[in-house]
C-alpha cells in the first residue's frame, strides 16, 4: 500500500483547510504495486436509515458499511481501473477522472467526457489524488474497483474520515466483473444498465474458457519495453488473459506484477522461441523484424508476430480492466481462426457501444487492428 501516496493526500486537505469531520466511512494493481489475493466480495446490501429520503446504507465488498446519498448524482473513482468501469455504466455521473486518457480516446469519446477534470488516483501512478479538486468536484461518493490491497478497509475508512466523503471498494477481476457490475448498479441506482455489461462480461469471459478448453493452445510470449526484453510471466496478475488462452512459455522464477513484466536475456527468449510473439503497443513490434536476435526466431520467420490493439487503451489490460474482453475476443480471432463463432469486427463494434458509447466504424476498427491480423496469413 502506497502510505507515501495516501500521507500527501490527507496532509494537502490539512494546509488547504478542507478536510471536514466525517458523517459517519482497489483500484485494480498499478504497475509498482504488489498483487494481493482476491478477497471474496461480500454480498452487498443497501438498507434505508433514519433518513431513508436522503440516504441508505450500502455494504461494500470488504466488509464496510457506508452511509451514501440514496440518489447518488455525483461519482469520482480511485484510479484508471475505476474509470473504465464506470465510464461504461455511468459516464454521466463522473466529476473526474483518475489520469489522462490516451490521446486516441478523442475520436471515441464525446467531448465532454474526454475533458473531465484530473482528479489523480489513490494507488501508484503519476498523479497523486488531488484532495482539494476531489472536495471542488462536490464528489458523493469515491468508488474503488478492483483487487483490494491487504490495508484497504483502513485506508478507506481514513480518507472518508478526513474528507467526510464517503469511500466503497467494489472487488472485481476478469471473471467476476459480472457481480461488480451488479453491485455498482444497485449503489447507483442503474440495476438494468449494469444487467447488459455484466451479462457481457459473463457471456464473453464464458466463451474465451469454452474455446481455451477446445483447442491445442498456442505457445506464446508477450513481450514488452523499448528494447523488447520483458516478459508477462506465466502466473503473474498481467498474464491472465495469455494464462487463459495460450500456453504462455514465459516461466520464471518470481513473475513480476508490474505490468512491465519481466526481464530477460536475448538467450533466454531464443530458449523459448515461441510459435507466436505478442507485443505490447509501446515495444519493438514496428523494427523487431530488423533486430539481429529476434531475426532467429521461428515466429519473426514465419510472419506470426502482432501489436496488440491499443485504443482508448491497450486491449491486453494495461491498465487491467474491462478492455481485457476485447483481449480476449482478438486472442481468440487472431489464434485460433478455425475454432471461434463470432466475427471479430462485429464484436469490437458491440463493446465499443457497450463500453464507450461510441458508433465504431469501419475505418477506426482497421486502424485499431492494423498490426493485430495482419500477417495472419504470413
Amino acid at each position: 500500500m502506497k502510505k507515501r501516496i495516501l500521507s500527501l493526500f490527507l496532509a494537502l486537505l490539512l494546509l488547504t483547510g478542507c478536510a471536514a469531520p466525517a458523517a459517519e466511512q482497489s483500484e485494480a494493481p498499478t504497475q509498482d504495486t504488489t498483487v494481493e489475493e482476491t478477497t471474496p466480495a461480500t454480498e452487498e446490501t443497501t438498507e434505508p436509515t433514519d433518513d431513508a429520503a436522503e440516504t441508505v446504507e450500502f455494504t461494500d465488498s470488504v466488509g464496510r458499511t457506508v452511509t451514501v446519498p440514496a440518489n447518488i448524482t455525483k461519482v469520482a473513482v480511485s484510479g484508471p481501473m475505476a474509470q473504465i468501469v464506470l465510464f461504461a455504466l455511468c459516464p454521466d455521473l463522473l466529476v473526474g477522472i483518475a489520469n489522462e486518457w490516451d490521446d486516441s480516446a478523442a475520436q471515441f469519446l464525446d467531448t465532454e467526457y474526454y475533458n473531465l477534470p484530473l482528479l489523480g488516483q489513490l494507488y501508484g501512478g503519476q498523479e497523486a489524488m488531488n484532495g482539494e479538486a476531489l472536495l471542488a468536484s462536490g464528489a458523493e461518493v469515491v468508488l474503488d474497483v478492483g483487487e483490494p490491497k491487504d490495508t484497504v478497509v483502513e485506508d478507506l475508512d481514513t480518507l472518508q474520515e478526513q474528507t467526510g466523503v464517503p469511500f466503497v471498494h467494489i472487488s472485481a477481476t476478469t471473471e467476476t466483473m459480472g457481480d461488480a457490475y451488479r453491485q455498482l448498479g444497485k449503489l447507483l441506482n442503474r440495476a438494468d444498465e449494469a444487467d447488459v455489461l455484466a451479462t457481457y462480461c459473463e457471456d464473453t469471459y464464458t466463451r474465451a474458457e469454452e474455446l481455451a478448453a477446445s483447442v491445442d493452445k498456442v505457445d506464446v510470449l508477450y513481450i514488452t519495453g523499448s528494447q523488447g526484453l520483458n516478459v508477462i510471466a506465466q502466473g503473474s496478475y498481467h498474464a491472465e488473459l495469455l494464462d487463459l488462452m495460450t500456453n504462455n512459455v514465459a516461466v520464471v522464477e518470481s513473475p513480476s506484477s508490474k505490468g512491465t513484466g519481466n526481464e530477460v536475456s536475448m538467450e533466454q527468449l531464443l530458449v523459448w522461441n515461441p510459435e507466436v510473439l505478442l507485443f505490447a503497443p509501446d515495444s519493438i513490434y514496428d523494427t523487431v523484424a530488423e533486430n539481429d536476435g529476434y531475426a532467429q526466431m521461428t515466429a519473426i520467420q514465419t510472419g506470426r508476430y502482432y501489436e496488440a490493439p491499443m485504443g482508448p487503451y491497450n486491449w491486453m489490460g494495461f491498465p487491467p480492466s474491462v478492455q481485457r474482453y476485447l483481449g480476449l475476443l482478438w486472442m481468440g480471432a487472431l489464434l485460433y481462426p478455425d475454432a471461434i463463432d463470432y466475427d471479430l469486427q462485429e464484436e469490437v463494434t458491440k463493446y465499443f457501444d457497450l463500453f464507450y458509447h461510441c458508433d465504431l466504424t469501419t475505418e477506426q476498427y482497421e486502424a485499431l487492428v492494423a498490426n493485430s491480423i495482419g500477417k495472419l496469413e504470413g
